[in-house]
């Protein structure tokens, strides 16, 4: 009796689980289980690329527009702070520009070239603050070389683009911005 119970039990359940691997509900759940992280983290990437895109072109836009002042002022002599000021209120993405925008000007003969440094100084707000490094303003006719460094934090900074973006202690990246003048004359 316990013997016929007992085939009873296991066809029972051989049965069920051989009615359970060929049946097809819930194979669409199986299939978006898969695709699903892999999709959230392409728009998570898309949107960080985005912010960045965005960032980056508002800092070089308004240091386009510095620089335009500074070529064309009219006897202006803007130091260092004024053209960081001018820069933060033009680049509106970026967050606690004045304290995440460093700036280096550095004259540069054009007949007897000298590279800048390759790598561009930047804040750390991990680091102890630095002071203004290599920042000369230039005399009429030179040819000026500015060069301005925003760090960024990323919007998802454990996941996608923003968890591989090269990162300094404080978790943030850096933007940077190039654009070289002539002072006018004045």
């Amino acid at each position: 009796m316990i013997r016929t119970k007992l085939r009873k039990i296991t066809c029972g359940f051989s049965g069920r689980l051989s009615r359970f691997s060929r049946s097809e509900e819930g194979s669409g759940t199986v299939e978006f289980a898969i695709t699903f992280p892999v999709m959230l983290l392409f728009m998570l990437s898309g949107v960080e690329l985005g912010m960045i895109t965005l960032q980056h072109s508002m800092l070089e836009r308004a240091m386009d527009l510095t620089v335009r002042d500074i070529r064309l002022g009219t006897g202006e002599d803007l130091q260092h702070d004024d053209i960081k000021d001018r820069i933060c209120a033009r680049a509106g993405f970026i967050a606690d520009c004045s304290d995440n925008l460093h700036l280096e000007m550095v004259q540069v003969d054009p007949r007897n070239w000298a590279d800048i440094p390759a790598v561009p100084t930047c804040t750390d707000q991990s680091e102890e603050v630095a002071p203004v490094v290599s920042f000369v303003n230039g005399q009429e006719n030179e040819l000026m070389i500015l060069r301005a460094c925003a760090k960024i934090s990323p919007v998802f900074p454990s996941t996608g683009l923003g968890k591989n973006v090269t990162t300094d202690g404080a978790g943030q990246f850096a933007l940077v911005s190039i654009s070289a003048f002539v002072q006018e004359p004045r």
